[in-house]
Protein backbone atom coordinates (compact mmCIF):
# COMPACT_ATOMS: atom_id res chain seq x y z
CA UNK A 1 0.00 0.00 0.00
CA UNK A 2 1.17 2.74 -0.88
CA UNK A 3 2.05 6.24 1.32
CA UNK A 4 -1.29 7.92 -0.44
CA UNK A 5 -2.97 5.03 0.16
CA UNK A 6 -2.22 4.74 3.96
CA UNK A 7 -3.42 8.40 4.49
CA UNK A 8 -6.43 8.07 2.35
CA UNK A 9 -7.67 5.07 4.60
CA UNK A 10 -6.81 6.67 7.85
CA UNK A 11 -9.15 10.31 6.64
CA UNK A 12 -12.02 7.25 6.15
CA UNK A 13 -11.30 5.86 9.11
CA UNK A 14 -11.11 9.83 11.22
CA UNK A 15 -14.07 10.86 9.45
CA UNK A 16 -16.11 7.38 10.45
CA UNK A 17 -15.02 8.06 13.82
CA UNK A 18 -16.39 11.14 14.52
CA UNK A 19 -19.75 10.53 12.65
CA UNK A 20 -20.31 7.61 14.74
CA UNK A 21 -19.45 10.16 17.97
CA UNK A 22 -19.92 13.49 19.50
CA UNK A 23 -17.05 13.73 21.56
CA UNK A 24 -13.65 12.50 20.64
CA UNK A 25 -10.07 13.35 21.68
CA UNK A 26 -6.93 12.51 20.98
CA UNK A 27 -3.93 11.36 23.55
CA UNK A 28 -0.73 12.52 21.99
CA UNK A 29 2.38 11.35 24.10
CA UNK A 30 4.07 13.65 21.37
CA UNK A 31 5.70 10.84 19.91
CA UNK A 32 5.53 10.83 16.13
CA UNK A 33 2.95 8.89 15.30
CA UNK A 34 0.71 11.12 17.74
CA UNK A 35 2.35 14.52 15.45
CA UNK A 36 1.10 12.59 12.23
CA UNK A 37 -2.32 12.32 13.73
CA UNK A 38 -2.19 15.60 15.04
CA UNK A 39 -1.25 17.46 11.48
CA UNK A 40 -3.77 15.40 9.95
CA UNK A 41 -6.75 16.49 12.64
CA UNK A 42 -5.70 19.91 11.84
CA UNK A 43 -4.76 19.95 8.05
CA UNK A 44 -8.33 18.01 7.27
CA UNK A 45 -9.89 20.50 9.91
CA UNK A 46 -11.26 17.46 11.71
CA UNK A 47 -13.30 18.11 15.23
CA UNK A 48 -11.27 16.00 17.08
CA UNK A 49 -9.66 17.58 20.94
CA UNK A 50 -5.98 16.85 20.91
CA UNK A 51 -4.63 16.30 24.73
CA UNK A 52 -1.58 15.63 26.38
CA UNK A 53 -0.45 14.15 29.85
CA UNK A 54 2.70 16.12 31.32
CA UNK A 55 4.03 13.89 34.01
CA UNK A 56 6.20 16.58 35.24
CA UNK A 57 9.53 14.40 34.40
CA UNK A 58 9.43 15.04 30.34
CA UNK A 59 12.21 16.18 28.52
CA UNK A 60 12.96 19.22 27.69
CA UNK A 61 12.50 18.40 24.02
CA UNK A 62 8.89 17.53 24.69
CA UNK A 63 8.71 21.03 26.36
CA UNK A 64 9.92 22.57 22.93
CA UNK A 65 8.08 20.50 21.02
CA UNK A 66 4.80 21.74 22.69
CA UNK A 67 5.39 25.30 22.09
CA UNK A 68 6.00 24.47 18.27
CA UNK A 69 3.01 22.79 18.25
CA UNK A 70 0.90 25.74 19.09
CA UNK A 71 2.77 28.62 16.59
CA UNK A 72 2.97 26.25 13.55
CA UNK A 73 -0.54 24.94 13.64
CA UNK A 74 -2.48 27.28 15.69
CA UNK A 75 -3.49 24.76 18.25
CA UNK A 76 -3.04 24.93 21.99
CA UNK A 77 -3.29 21.01 23.38
CA UNK A 78 -4.76 20.87 26.35
CA UNK A 79 -2.40 19.45 29.28
CA UNK A 80 -3.40 17.35 32.38
CA UNK A 81 -0.61 16.79 34.57
CA UNK A 82 -0.39 14.75 38.07
CA UNK A 83 -2.71 16.34 41.17
CA UNK A 84 -0.10 17.41 43.88
CA UNK A 85 -1.96 15.34 47.03
CA UNK A 86 -1.22 12.60 44.79
CA UNK A 87 2.45 13.36 43.61
CA UNK A 88 3.21 13.74 46.75
CA UNK A 89 2.47 10.77 48.69
CA UNK A 90 4.11 8.80 45.57
CA UNK A 91 7.41 10.49 46.66
CA UNK A 92 7.30 10.05 50.26
CA UNK A 93 6.71 6.43 49.88
CA UNK A 94 9.36 5.96 47.19
CA UNK A 95 11.60 8.73 46.72
CA UNK A 96 12.62 10.88 43.47
CA UNK A 97 13.18 7.94 41.69
CA UNK A 98 12.01 5.28 43.24
CA UNK A 99 10.78 3.70 39.99
CA UNK A 100 13.96 2.04 39.26
CA UNK A 101 13.44 -0.32 42.35
CA UNK A 102 10.74 -2.69 41.15
CA UNK A 103 8.40 -3.04 38.65
CA UNK A 104 5.56 -2.34 41.13
CA UNK A 105 7.54 0.87 42.03
CA UNK A 106 7.35 1.84 38.42
CA UNK A 107 3.95 1.34 37.90
CA UNK A 108 2.70 2.99 40.96
CA UNK A 109 4.94 5.79 39.68
CA UNK A 110 3.05 5.73 35.98
CA UNK A 111 0.00 5.34 37.81
CA UNK A 112 -0.26 8.62 39.78
CA UNK A 113 1.96 10.40 36.45
CA UNK A 114 -0.20 9.28 33.54
CA UNK A 115 -3.26 6.89 34.23
CA UNK A 116 -4.67 9.33 36.72
CA UNK A 117 -4.72 12.30 34.88
CA UNK A 118 -5.42 10.25 32.01
CA UNK A 119 -8.88 8.93 33.51
CA UNK A 120 -9.38 13.12 34.44
CA UNK A 121 -8.64 13.70 30.61
CA UNK A 122 -11.57 11.58 29.23
CA UNK A 123 -14.26 12.07 31.60
CA UNK A 124 -17.34 13.08 28.93
CA UNK A 125 -15.82 11.87 25.93
CA UNK A 126 -17.16 9.50 23.91
CA UNK A 127 -14.00 7.74 22.44
CA UNK A 128 -10.34 8.38 22.22
CA UNK A 129 -7.26 7.99 19.50
CA UNK A 130 -3.98 7.27 19.81
CA UNK A 131 -1.07 6.67 17.82
CA UNK A 132 -0.05 2.67 19.07
CA UNK A 133 1.08 0.61 16.41
CA UNK A 134 1.58 -3.68 16.15
CA UNK A 135 5.49 -3.17 15.40
CA UNK A 136 6.09 -0.99 18.20
CA UNK A 137 6.50 -3.82 21.15
CA UNK A 138 5.59 -7.12 21.88
CA UNK A 139 2.97 -6.00 24.21
CA UNK A 140 1.11 -4.77 21.49
CA UNK A 141 0.71 -7.52 19.04
CA UNK A 142 -2.81 -8.35 19.72
CA UNK A 143 -4.15 -5.27 19.79
CA UNK A 144 -6.92 -4.29 17.34
CA UNK A 145 -8.26 -1.44 15.72
CA UNK A 146 -10.83 -0.28 18.11
CA UNK A 147 -11.73 -1.97 21.28
CA UNK A 148 -14.07 -0.69 24.10
CA UNK A 149 -12.25 0.51 26.62
CA UNK A 150 -13.78 -0.95 30.37
CA UNK A 151 -11.86 1.08 32.44
CA UNK A 152 -12.73 4.19 31.28
CA UNK A 153 -16.35 3.04 29.56
CA UNK A 154 -15.67 4.30 26.25
CA UNK A 155 -14.06 3.31 22.37
CA UNK A 156 -10.81 3.49 22.09
CA UNK A 157 -9.32 3.80 18.32
CA UNK A 158 -5.97 2.75 17.12
CA UNK A 159 -5.86 4.16 13.79
CA UNK A 160 -2.07 3.84 12.91
CA UNK A 161 -2.03 0.24 13.77
CA UNK A 162 -1.07 -1.38 10.92
CA UNK A 163 1.21 1.14 9.85
CA UNK A 164 4.77 0.60 9.67
CA UNK A 165 7.63 2.69 11.16
CA UNK A 166 9.47 3.70 7.63
CA UNK A 167 5.47 4.51 6.53
CA UNK A 168 4.92 7.37 9.45
CA UNK A 169 8.66 9.03 8.63
CA UNK A 170 8.01 8.74 4.92
CA UNK A 171 4.47 10.35 5.69
CA UNK A 172 6.24 12.80 8.15
CA UNK A 173 9.05 13.68 5.77
CA UNK A 174 6.91 14.22 2.74
CA UNK A 175 4.18 16.99 4.61
CA UNK A 176 6.92 18.30 6.76
CA UNK A 177 5.51 17.23 10.10
CA UNK A 178 7.10 18.88 13.28
CA UNK A 179 8.21 15.99 15.71
CA UNK A 180 10.40 15.74 18.86
CA UNK A 181 14.31 16.32 18.10
CA UNK A 182 14.84 13.04 20.36
CA UNK A 183 13.62 11.20 17.37
CA UNK A 184 16.93 12.09 15.44
CA UNK A 185 19.25 11.28 18.18
CA UNK A 186 18.40 7.72 18.85
CA UNK A 187 15.07 8.12 20.81
CA UNK A 188 12.11 6.08 18.45
CA UNK A 189 10.42 6.13 21.58
CA UNK A 190 9.78 8.99 24.05
CA UNK A 191 8.33 9.14 27.63
CA UNK A 192 9.69 10.47 30.68
CA UNK A 193 13.31 11.25 30.49
CA UNK A 194 14.59 9.11 33.37
CA UNK A 195 13.01 5.87 31.84
CA UNK A 196 13.93 6.85 28.41
CA UNK A 197 17.37 6.03 26.84
CA UNK A 198 18.73 5.92 23.17
CA UNK A 199 18.36 2.64 21.43
CA UNK A 200 20.85 0.85 20.35
CA UNK A 201 21.28 -0.98 16.23
CA UNK A 202 18.99 -3.65 16.57
CA UNK A 203 17.12 -3.21 19.00
CA UNK A 204 13.28 -2.64 18.97
CA UNK A 205 11.67 0.26 18.83
CA UNK A 206 10.25 0.34 22.59
CA UNK A 207 13.46 -1.62 24.25
CA UNK A 208 14.75 2.26 25.26
CA UNK A 209 11.77 2.38 27.45
CA UNK A 210 12.03 1.10 31.08
CA UNK A 211 15.43 -0.58 29.36
CA UNK A 212 15.79 -2.36 33.25
CA UNK A 213 12.68 -4.24 32.88
CA UNK A 214 11.65 -7.41 30.74
CA UNK A 215 10.08 -6.69 27.58
CA UNK A 216 6.47 -8.27 28.65
CA UNK A 217 6.09 -5.22 31.17
CA UNK A 218 6.79 -2.27 29.10
CA UNK A 219 3.99 -0.52 29.76
CA UNK A 220 2.80 2.57 31.53
CA UNK A 221 -1.08 1.20 31.77
CA UNK A 222 -2.57 3.97 29.62
CA UNK A 223 -3.05 1.02 27.41
CA UNK A 224 -3.73 -1.94 29.47
CA UNK A 225 -6.42 -2.60 31.26
CA UNK A 226 -6.70 -1.96 34.87
CA UNK A 227 -10.31 -3.46 35.76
Amino acid sequence: MTISQRYQELIADLRQIIEKHNNVVLASSLGVEDMLLTHVIQTEQLPIGIFTLDTGRLPEATHRLLSRIKDHYHLTIKVYVPQAPDLESLIEQQGTNGFYNSVDARKACCRIRKVLPLARALQGQDAWLTGLRREQSQTRLQLEKSAWDSDHNLIKYNPLLDWSRDEVWQFVRENHVLYNALHDQGYPSIGCEPCTRAVLEGESERSGRWWWEHPETKECGLHVAQS
